[in-house]
């Protein structure tokens, strides 16, 4: 078994540490999701120096267009509006499984991915502000997305299993923050359920970044949870690569306060379980394949972010915007991160606001909407506690 390298919680990490309620942490989490994934789509695919070029500095809020007007034909981002506040598919498919959620009301598996969440991709229309128009998500969606249509729609696979043959990549992480939300403070628990949910669309350690994503966002929402604690958390779940991934960066942000001077030491911690390679636009022949040494890089690198950061939502979002490559995502995880730790008072509501407004998105509704679904689930989780030690009790009972 791999030895976890130790991360030590700080006195004033542990000092700053916030009680909050449910409610606060998963509108948190989501808001801070949905403005980190916002804040990294315009700069996604680039190089930490290309954006420094581009930006005349590093990118401190919400910017426009890489290419200004001429988005929609710019290549290789036409059509989509990256930029002005807009979010991305993470988003539009966090959202989604929430909608799975408030319709079935308990824990999910693969089955809910193919009786509720596909079937709402390529049925129900709502404005997707990359495309500026009302579509249903299915137009948006990358191709690894697209796979899960084509799966489990078309192709009527056990959705346990679909996501075998999919490209390997954080495509079924991305969006798997509710999940840790509803098993708040059970980081174990939520791990289960994103791998069993994250069956239908990935396999390999695209699969296993589903899972840990989840458990570390549950793990945020623990009372007296710092970054060091999650970070932790998350090693000890983690399996093959994506666990010495995880080991690698921690190590290396360990060292580092300042995103600026952390940007090279995280990408080389990572490099040797990333199969995309130096260049983010042009992936190397063995990349997203299957395999047990490897790991997706949005993962380790947003963890990593968060212990850069401190867990101070601003310093933590803009490291991960700023490292550039697949940053909308990994600001999206570490977002989804630290807004549990810290409630809905970190995401700074300048940014909220014009990432709704630009978006024409309810960032807070879907926060309500889980919350009270996670109650009920919670409910229903003691209901069935109770009746198995009822019956083991009954089982276990001296004869008279």
């Amino acid at each position: 078994m791999t030895t976890t390298t130790a991360v030590t919680t700080t006195a004033a990490e542990a000092a700053a540490s916030p009680t909050l309620p449910l409610d606060d942490r998963i509108t948190g989490s989501l808001v801070g999701a949905a403005v980190g994934d916002a804040l990294g789509g315009p700069v996604e695919g680039y190089t930490p120096d290309q954006i420094l070029e581009r930006h005349g500095g590093r990118v401190t809020g919400i910017v426009g267009p890489w290419h200004g007007d001429e988005w929609r034909t710019a290549r290789p981002i036409a059509p989509y509006h990256k930029g002005d506040g807009h979010i991305t598919d993470d988003t539009l498919m966090t959202h989604a499984l929430i909608g799975v959620y408030a319709t079935v009301r308990d824990h999910l598996d693969a089955y809910a991915v193919a009786d509720h969440l596909v079937p709402d991709l390529i049925t129900n229309p709502r404005w997707i502000p990359e495309l500026e128009a009302e579509a249903i998500p299915l137009q948006r969606l990358f191709l690894a997305e697209k796979w899960l249509v084509a799966r489990l729609h078309y192709g009527h696979h056990d959705p346990r299993e679909a996501g075998t043959g999919n490209i390997v990549n954080c495509g079924a992480a991305m969006y798997m923050a509710p999940v840790g939300l509803v098993n708040a403070a059970n980081p174990a628990a939520a791990y289960a359920e994103a791998i069993d949910i994250a069956g239908a669309h990935q396999s390999s350690y695209g699969r296993e970044a589903a899972g840990v994503f989840a458990a570390a966002v549950a793990a945020a929402c623990l009372p007296g949870a710092t970054p060091t604690s999650v970070v932790e958390t998350a090693m000890t779940l983690a399996k093959d690569g994506t666990q010495a991934a995880i080991e690698s960066v921690a190590e290396a942000a360990a060292r580092y306060t300042d995103f600026e001077s952390a940007l090279v030491p995280l990408r080389a911690a990572v490099a040797p379980f990333d199969t995309v390679g130096p260049d983010y636009r042009a992936p190397s022949l063995g990349a997203r394949r299957p395999s047990r040494l490897h790991s997706i890089e949005e993962l380790p690198i947003a963890l990593g972010m968060v212990l850069v950061g401190g867990g101070d939502y601003r310093r933590t979002v803009l490291s991960s915007v700023n490292y550039g490559r697949d940053c909308d995502s990994i600001a999206t995880m570490a977002g989804a991160i630290v807004g549990a730790l810290n409630g809905a008072a970190a995401v700074p509501p300048e940014w909220a606001e014009r990432v709704a407004e630009a978006s024409r998105v309810d960032l807070h509704a879907p926060a309500a909407e889980l919350a009270d679904v996670t109650r009920e689930i919670y409910a229903l989780d003691m209901e069935r506690r109770r009746a198995h030690e009822t019956a083991f009790t009954s089982l276990t009972a001296t004869a008279r």
